[in-house]
């Protein structure tokens, strides 16, 4: 495999939240069709021309299934089909193929040029007609009068809808776990859900958004978990991994808040939620009105119940206490996070409950 393979491939198998300038058009319309009905006996026949089909359309489509926008990063373009052109006996032109867009749940669609909101897609299998294909054109029997028994007169299919956009991918999780580099998220995640991110003991070895989902063993009482790129102070400025992935906090319904109790890097655990939350503050006010579950990491470490005890007595609040090395506290988080979830889905719904 030569180097410009190695890196498609490389690149292809990146996570993609984000493709700018997909430039999409919606089909024409067919025109319509000058024509005279001409048979044996009937020499001078009346106009028979028929319309023009419709533009196909450009739809999104939301899919649960679909992880990101990689397809739309190596083809940012696509156009829905033309409609057909009138025919003679009346013949009405095909309708275009409509053009459908499957894009993860949780897509928000920018005007590329003004880059002003156009449309999000927030549920599984919804539909959202983006562009609107062109109108088929008349054929000359709609213009048939008494005063005008053989009319020469059409008109031209309508051109479709185009314009150029931004997909950005807002991750849509019930959790989604908060904390600095090095705190465990991703080993969190693997503990709690089935995924499988990349674990190293180096600052950012996640570089995007992994999703995993927890069950309770039957498959039922599913909980959707996000693990959020680690953060770093003044993110909010676009440092480190910046604002790129602060966005999918913004979908979840419930903050974990993942604090290294070990100190390891020399951080203050009792100063690194202060840190978390005044980042998230400034990126929007608003995510400091979620739901907060705090949790206190490492707690195998030696140094960990001193500095549990100096972080209680600064925030004066309960947190729950777990080590992923060990698995120490994993099953109750477990709980924790299902009753906090399903509260949540029973006051936004009464079908929830």
């Amino acid at each position: 495999m030569n180097i410009a393979t190695l890196k498609i491939f490389m690149e292809e198998r990146m996570f993609v939240d984000e493709v700018h300038n997909v430039r999409l058009a919606a089909g024409n319309g067919g025109d319509g069709c000058l024509s005279f009905r001409r048979e044996k006996f009937i020499p001078k026949g009346g106009p028979n021309g028929g319309d023009g089909g419709n533009g196909g359309n450009v739809i999104l489509v939301g899919d649960e299934n679909t992880s990101d926008l990689s397809v739309y990063r190596f083809k940012p373009h696509a156009r829905a089909k033309n409609g057909g052109h009138g025919m003679g006996s009346e013949m009405h032109g095909r309708n275009g193929k409509d053009c459908l867009l499957v894009v993860p749940v949780g897509t928000v669609i920018l005007d590329a040029t003004t880059k002003n909101f156009v449309t999000e897609i927030t549920g599984h299998c919804q539909r959202v007609m983006l562009l609107r294909g062109g109108t088929g054109g008349k054929g000359n029997v709609n213009f048939k009068s008494s005063t005008n028994q053989a009319p020469r007169r059409t008109t031209p299919g309508t051109p479709g809808e185009e314009g150029t956009f931004d997909f950005i991918l807002k991750t849509i999780a019930d959790v989604g776990l908060v904390g600095f580099p090095n705190a465990g998220k991703s080993t969190l995640t693997t503990l709690l859900t089935r995924a499988t991110p990349k674990i190293a003991s180096y600052p950012f070895t996640t570089l995007h958004a992994n999703v995993g989902i927890m069950t309770d063993g039957s498959g039922n009482n599913r909980v959707i978990i996000a693990d959020i790129p680690g953060l770093i102070d003044r993110a909010h400025e676009n440092r480190g991994l910046g604002i790129r992935f602060l966005k999918h906090i913004e979908r979840c319904a419930i903050l974990l808040f993942l604090i290294d109790m070990s100190a390891m890097d020399n951080r203050l655990p009792a100063d690194d939620y202060s840190s978390l939350l005044n980042e998230l503050s400034c990126y929007n006010e608003d995510l400091l009105k979620k739901e907060k579950v705090v949790v206190a990491n490492k707690m195998d470490a030696p140094s960990a119940a001193k500095n549990l005890d100096t972080f209680q007595r600064k925030h004066g609040m309960n947190i729950l206490k777990i080590s992923c090395a060990t698995g120490s506290g994993i099953d109750e988080l477990k709980m924790v996070l299902r009753n906090a979830v399903r509260q949540k889905k029973c006051k936004n719904s009464v079908l929830s409950c």
